[in-house]
């Protein structure tokens, strides 16, 4: 039997046999994320839906900086969080470098620029649709806003979903402010890139399977919620036009 059979066989043992230190780490790994997608995503989504209606100057400037964002490499990130938690930098006094908040801000500094980009797109093509109306009503850029993400609400948790993956599958700026430390700070991906250079491909592959898992059930929750959205608005459609006709 070739090594990687055998290590494919004993990380299948390490699933189904609930070994304590895998999943010790997978419910790190997925607190981390979600707290970091739920902070990212109560001020990315204001935020967004305010820039896809507000008319200011320099909104270009800062769209320009915002989808520059997006592209910034994680250890970048996580270099600035590490500078700005360190003793000497601004934020040393609150203790957080090498812990779990450190990875939480890490975290939502990368996931809020996907949020924020994809709800400024989502809201600034409703507002073509339906802006103007809404305007003619005496909304003002706030009210619209709100109305008119309430309004894509079911894209947003699009959005949602894949900012929940951007944050998951992150391993460079969580290894640099978390330091990878075993029981603390130890997630799946830094996991899978220690265990990997160790040489502990069983681990490394058991880790590897949880993450493809849930990469796959996201991927599965967005397919599912783009088809009964199509379903519902066909619905709508249907007896809108029977009406007409």
């Amino acid at each position: 039997m070739s090594t990687m059979t055998q290590s494919a066989a004993t990380a299948l043992d390490l699933l189904t046999s609930a070994d304590a230190a895998l999943w010790t780490i997978v419910a790190r790994s997925l607190a981390v994320s979600a707290t970091a997608c739920a902070l990212a995503c109560g001020a990315g989504l204001v935020l967004g839906a305010w820039l896809g209606v507000a008319r200011f100057a320099g909104r270009g400037a800062v769209l320009a900086v915002l989808n520059t964002l997006l592209a910034v490499p994680s250890v970048v990130v996580g270099l600035a969080v590490y500078l700005l938690l360190s003793r000497s930098g601004p934020l040393g006094s609150w203790g957080w470098l090498f812990s779990f908040k450190a990875m939480v801000l890490a975290q939502t500094i990368l996931v809020l620029p996907v949020v924020t980009a994809l709800t400024r797109q989502l809201v600034e093509d409703a507002d073509r649709a339906h802006g103007e109306q809404l305007q003619s009503l005496g909304a003002g850029p706030l009210l619209r806003s709100l109305l008119l993400a309430w309004d894509e609400r079911y894209a947003l948790l699009t959005v949602l979903i894949a900012a929940f993956g951007r944050a998951i599958s992150e391993v460079g700026a969580v290894m640099i402010v978390g330091g990878n430390i075993d029981g603390f700070t130890r997630v799946m991906t830094t996991a899978i890139a220690l265990e990997t250079s160790k040489g502990d491909l069983p681990l490394a592959l058991a880790l590897g399977f949880v993450l493809l898992a849930v990469v796959l059930a996201l991927n599965v929750c967005i397919a599912l919620l783009r088809r009964w959205r199509e379903r519902v608005d066909g619905a709508a459609a249907g007896p809108a036009i029977g009406v007409a006709a």
